[in-house]
Parts: C-alpha cells; sequence; structure tokens
C-alpha cells in the first residue's frame, strides 16, 4: 500500500502520519528524510542533491524523484509506505506515478486534511517556540520561560505570525487545487479527511477512509 499524504501547514498530516504508519506497520517517509539519508550515505543522488544544497538552491524534481525510487525500492518498503511533503506541484505527481509504475507498484490512495484556513491561523499564530532547544509550544506567549527548564525563552518565528501563515496558505491552495484535479483526472482513490478534532478522532477517520 502506498498512499500519499496532502494537507495545508499545520493540519497535523505529519503527526497523523506517523499515527497512520504505526497502525499499519508501515514506514513513513519524507522528502526532507530521504534527501537526509542520501546525503549521509553518500550515494550518487545524494552527493547531486548535497551540491544543490550546498549553493543553497532546490534540488531539482528528478533528483528528489530518483532518490524516492531508491527508498521506494528498499526491502522495508515492501508492505507498503506513508508519503508524506513528497508531492506538492502537479510535475511532482506525475513524476511520483512514474516511479511507482516503473517499480511496478501502485498508488492506493491519496488522503486529504481538511481544515478551513482561519482554523488554521489561530492554531499556527499561538504557537511559541523556545529560543534555546527549539521545541514548539501551543498556548504559551511569547516571552514566557521554556517549560522544559532550558532557561530559554519562548519566542513566535516570523513564519508564524499571521500574515506569513495567510500567505504560506495561499501558495498551498494554488498549488494544492491542481494536483488533487490531476489525481481525480488519472482515476486516484482521493479521500478526504475531517482535520479538526483531537489526534484520535482525526486518525480514526483516516484509518477508517484506509482500510475502506
Amino acid at each position: 500500500m502506498i498512499v500519499v499524504l496532502l494537507g495545508p501547514p499545520g493540519a497535523g498530516k505529519g503527526t497523523q502520519g506517523e499515527r497512520i504508519a504505526d497502525a499499519l506497520g508501515i514506514p513513513k517517509i519524507a522528502t526532507g528524510d530521504v534527501l537526509r539519508a542520501a546525503v549521509k550515505a553518500g550515494t550518487e543522488l545524494g552527493l547531486a542533491a548535497k551540491g544543490f544544497m550546498d549553493r543553497g538552491d532546490l534540488v531539482p524534481d528528478e533528483v528528489i524523484l530518483g532518490i524516492m525510487r531508491e527508498a521506494l525500492a528498499q526491502p522495508e518498503q515492501a508492505k507498503g509506505v506513508i508519503l508524506d511533503g513528497v508531492v506538492r506541484t502537479v510535475p511532482q505527481a506525475e513524476g511520483l506515478a512514474a516511479v511507482v509504475r516503473a517499480l511496478g507498484r501502485t498508488l492506493d490512495m491519496v488522503l486529504v486534511f481538511d481544515i478551513a484556513d482561519d482554523l488554521l491561523v489561530d492554531r499556527l499564530s499561538g504557537r511559541t517556540t523556545c529560543d534555546t532547544c527549539q521545541k514548539p509550544f501551543t498556548g504559551l506567549r511569547p516571552g514566557a520561560p521554556c517549560p522544559d527548564g532550558t532557561g530559554g525563552t519562548l519566542v513566535r518565528r516570523k513564519d508564524d505570525e499571521p500574515e506569513a501563515i495567510r500567505n504560506r496558505l495561499r501558495v498551498y491552495h494554488a498549488q494544492t487545487a491542481p494536483v488533487l484535479q490531476w489525481y481525480v483526472e488519472h482515476g486516484a482513490n482521493v479521500q478526504r479527511i475531517d482535520a479538526v478534532g483531537s489526534f484520535d478522532e482525526v486518525t480514526a477517520r483516516a484509518l477508517a477512509a484506509v482500510r475502506r
């Protein structure tokens, strides 16, 4: 089973991806994970990616997809895998589809975590980060001491300011609407999950969709 996760920043798809993967007994991998692993391993594609990263350039889709193909070909992915953050644009969706076909496998489902923008702005703008340990916290004001006792102070990152969040959401919607349309047109099993509620409630909805 190969499942692609989609959802706006702050929808909780990273956390839910971990929970779904644990429940199904399969791994979850993200673009950043496979990039770092390939760079650390010193593979040919990993070294190519490192060159772009060292120059401060975006790693091209063809390099990322090549690394993703290597990752999906590993024995531990044979039973299935949850893919988080792998697809953000139509060319990436097309590229992943080609990789999956080349491996003789199928993409079984696209899970989309839905939540209203206003709720996301409230959720993310209420997040602060310790300036020492970098751990995020929710519901604590900037200027408060880190609850973990690191001696640090909680600050609000610039990308957690309401207008910055709204801009990220505009970018997400502009990129993702065509991606969802592409998947629908190509007959993918797209399941939309209500991402409002407790972690357990959202996980239950996602697992029910997957197990259907």
